[in-house]
């Protein structure tokens, strides 16, 4: 491998989109949200009405999915054939159908194309739950960021307006997704045996930051 890959992988409010985009800005690296990937499915999956549990109807409806990544002034946008969904796919139930369908083995082998494709020829800071396990074994910097689930709740319910905040229900979901990442049998969500685990709960993204430059400077 030529370019220069970084994975960070974790749970869902640890900070990884935050600290992924930060180091990616501070070592001239491309930033790839490879969630967003997975999200992009379950918006078509819904958007579509596809019965993804039936193998043979999410065969066919992957055989046509046509997903991408834009940069546009230092935003990463996703097109779905041609149309940018960027905006669509943060809602709650679309987490939890990302994360259902996700465990699809055919789901994952769709977008792993698309991922090690970017990764051949840019520097790349690809953020997700399965990039040191399954999509890059072999890249050289590997981080799992991980934080306490209540404040993983809390974070993430900040984030959201104010019409829709319930951290009890945030809380919930984001338990209930842990479950189903580290529990699936494709793909679960676990640290790489090489990777530099980093919690998060007490830092700030830019104490993250600085360690995780440090380790890849010492590498």
């Amino acid at each position: 491998m030529n370019t220069r890959i970084i994975t960070i992988d974790g749970p869902a409010g640890a900070g990884k989109t935050t600290v992924s985009r930060m180091l990616s800005k501070k070592l001239g690296c491309v930033y790839v949200d490879t969630g967003a990937l997975y999200r992009g499915v379950a918006y078509e999956i819904q958007r579509q009405g596809i019965d993804w549990e039936n193998d043979e109807v999410l065969d066919d409806f992957l055989k046509h999915l046509d997903l991408n990544f834009l940069m546009e002034n230092d935003r990463l946008i996703l097109i779905s054939s041609g149309r940018d969904i960027t905006n669509f796919i943060r809602t709650p139930d679309i987490s939890m159908l990302a994360s259902a369908s996700s465990a699809k083995p055919q789901v994952r082998a769709a977008l792993l194309g698309i991922q090690r494709n970017i990764a051949k020829t840019k520097d790349a800071v690809f953020e997700g739950r399965d990039m040191g396990t399954v999509v890059f074994p072999d890249a050289v910097h590997k981080f799992f960021l991980f934080a306490d689930l209540c404040i993983r709740a809390k974070r993430r319910n900040d984030e959201m307006p104010d019409e829709t905040k319930d951290i009890k229900l945030v809380q919930e979901e984001m338990k209930i997704r842990d479950g189903k990442d580290s529990q699936r049998k494709t793909a679960p969500l676990k640290p790489a045996e090489d990777a530099i685990k980093i919690d998060s709960s007490f830092l700030t993204i830019e104490q993250v930051v600085e360690k995780m430059v440090k380790c890849i400077e010492k590498a």
